[in-house]
């Protein structure tokens, strides 16, 4: 399918999915097999799932986001479960459904979270200070720049954000709100104005607004939980297909394909052997073409990562 194809097929502008071909391509080896797409967001790379799948097939789909549940796919070979995906195991488990023939997750947050300004994860939008991904969660962006401690913001921005900057940012804070509660996206713009050159101002709020996200949402907690659930969920010969897009992400999921743990320390039998219970399958990860950075810009930083669950001999 070419890339003005894909581009027709995603008409509710909710997501357009990226590494889409690359990703199903890897994943879905037995058309009547079970599978999980775990980020369902829009519904782009579980439609081209669908259209693999055969009428024994079955699609699992999961999405937090309550506002996923607008793209349901009506079919009777797809499920749509409204929870967070560090809850795979249970509710596989539940339907009876375990082990599956193979799960995908598309990482990050989709173009709709973005794009909606009331959401607040973009500083392109002067918003409230949201970056809730499930709505129901109490804790929310502003509950951290207001009631977290110094040390704790100045740990957010360098374990999230990888920001040198992370205790001069936090100071800042501390300050600002000695005066005033920081409750939207203007004044953290503001805030950090002058700490880095004007040309690089772009890239460092980006960082700073995912350091903040990825506390909110406990993202890497999440993507650990969700990784080691897999050792139990995958049938052997089951293929796990990950696209993340920033380098902490990257870091645990290459770590895991390697080793079987997110500390990426490989275990030996007694003969030597590793007992990582994975073969990856593409060492180097694959990356979008230019025409599709192009087409999508938000692809740019994607990578993709497939591993298979080894069959014991």
């Amino acid at each position: 399918m070419l890339w003005v194809d894909l581009l027709k097929m995603i008409d509710n502008g909710y997501h357009i999915p990226v590494l889409l071909h690359a990703a199903v391509d890897g994943l879905v080896l037995n058309p009547n097999g079970i599978y999980v797409d775990v980020t369902f967001g829009g519904g782009g790379h579980s439609r081209e799932i669908l259209s693999r799948l055969g009428e024994a097939g079955n699609l699992i789909g999961f999405d937090q986001d309550e506002d996923a549940d607008n793209n349901k796919l009506d079919d009777y070979r797809f499920t749509l479960i409204g929870q967070n995906f560090k809850f795979l195991k249970n509710n596989l488990k539940l339907m009876k459904l375990s082990p599956v023939d193979g799960i995908l997750a598309d990482l990050g947050v989709s173009s709709h979270q973005f794009d909606s300004a009331e959401r607040g994860f973009s500083f392109r939008f002067n918003s409230l200070l949201d970056m809730r991904m499930d709505k129901s969660v109490e804790l929310d962006a502003i509950a951290v720049l207001n009631e977290y401690s110094e040390q704790q913001i100045a740990a957010v921005f360098w374990d999230y954000g990888e920001l040198r900057e992370s205790r001069r940012i936090a100071k800042r804070i501390i300050e600002l709100r000695k005066t005033e509660q920081i409750n939207n996206s203007k004044q953290i713009i503001d805030l950090v104005r002058g700490l880095v050159p004007r040309q690089k101002e772009n890239q460092f709020l980006a960082r700073i607004f995912q350091a903040i996200r990825i506390e909110v949402n406990q993202e890497m907690e999440v993507l650990k939980s969700m990784l080691e659930q897999t050792v139990e969920v995958l049938k052997p010969g089951g293929r796990l297909v990950v696209i993340t897009y920033h380098s902490l992400e990257d870091r645990m999921v290459k770590k895991f394909f390697k080793s079987g743990n997110v500390k990426g320390l490989i275990e030996k039998d007694i003969y030597g052997n590793s007992n990582c219970p994975f073969k990856e399958i593409n060492r180097k990860p694959i990356i979008p073409a230019s025409e599709e950075i192009e087409e999508n810009n938000r692809a740019r930083s994607a990578k993709l990562r497939i591993a298979e669950r080894k069959i014991e001999k």
